[in-house]
């Protein structure tokens, strides 16, 4: 059985050795040839890949070795281990391949004015698109994010995100949201700390922003966090990393197929820990959309 290696950024080569030498697996530097796509890394590396295995339809199976590995706990994949115990398995013709659902991104951009003839043409929007496995967020978790990609990698995996919280906390300013249901209704534009859209139940690191969300349920996760104090905010972020946040009341959670974000001004949008766009977008979920490798 072929495998072909992806590896992430940083320091992955020990993990390599180390499931090499437990796996045994033979590897192919062609993708388009390999039985498996093994990924070392975390959620941003499978991030900058998912539209790639989503048309090769090869199962995916992720060695965990980045800052964050939500994705990979979702599959209860929390060690190489766990991924050299899922390789055999499925290299024995074990049934552990699992088909789950990603979300979608889509969005426009203007395209560049050209010239002819001496006369400018007319400005068309380019439309783009973009898989992510975890959460798309807008607002407060996207300025965390920025701030936590900036530190040291062993910082990063050791609650970085965490870490980068607390000055976020005090210095930011609550944003004038619109998100649009399935339905297509919408509330007015409301003072929003933040908007998360989630097909997994954590993101950051271990935060369950999500905790009812699954990856094969066909649906979205939404939990929106409307604007609060500042004390009743530090008090309610460490809820959620036990998903204590969806007793506030100015929490509201709900489950959709899609949903659109509109903001007053452009605001950058994070998934999976990775800057994607700028407001507005919409977002949905692509059923049965990725083969992954579990234990």
């Amino acid at each position: 059985m072929r495998a072909a290696a992806i590896l992430g950024p940083g320091s992955v080569a020990r993990s390599v050795a180390t499931f090499q030498r437990a796996a045994g697996a033979q590897w192919t530097s062609l993708i388009e040839q390999a039985d498996v796509v093994l990924i070392f890394g975390g959620d941003g590396t499978i991030h900058r890949h998912l539209s790639t295995l989503v048309d090769l339809e090869t199962p995916l199976l992720v060695v965990p070795c980045g800052s964050g590995n939500d994705f990979a706990r979702a599959l209860g994949l929390r060690s190489v281990r766990d991924s050299v115990s899922a390789w055999r398995k499925y290299a024995l013709g074990g049934n552990n391949v699992r088909t789950i659902d990603l979300g979608v991104m889509k969005w426009c951009e203007p395209r560049p004015i050209e010239v002819r003839q001496g006369k400018p043409t007319a400005e068309m929007p380019v439309h783009r698109e973009r898989h992510f496995c975890c959460v798309a967020g807008v607002g407060i978790d996207t300025e965390i994010a920025r701030r936590a990609n900036a530190l040291p990698k062993w910082i990063r995996s050791h609650g970085g995100y965490g870490f980068s919280a607390p000055g976020e906390l005090l210095r930011f300013a609550p944003l004038s949201m619109k998100i649009y249901g399935s339905n297509g209704t919408a509330a007015s534009l409301q003072p929003t700390i933040l908007a998360a859209f989630a097909n997994t139940p954590a993101y950051g690191g271990g935060m369950k922003i999500a905790p009812q969300a699954k990856l094969d349920d066909g649906k979205l996760d939404i939990c929106i966090v409307r604007a609060m104090n500042k004390f009743k905010l530090f008090c309610m972020f460490p809820t959620v990393y036990f998903g204590g946040h969806l007793g506030f009341e100015e929490v509201e959670y709900d489950q959709v197929a899609t949903a659109k974000l509109e903001t007053e001004h452009p605001l950058d949008v994070y998934a999976d820990g990775e800057f994607v766009c700028q407001t507005p977008v919409e977002i949905s979920i692509a059923c049965n959309a990725l083969k992954v490798i579990v234990p």
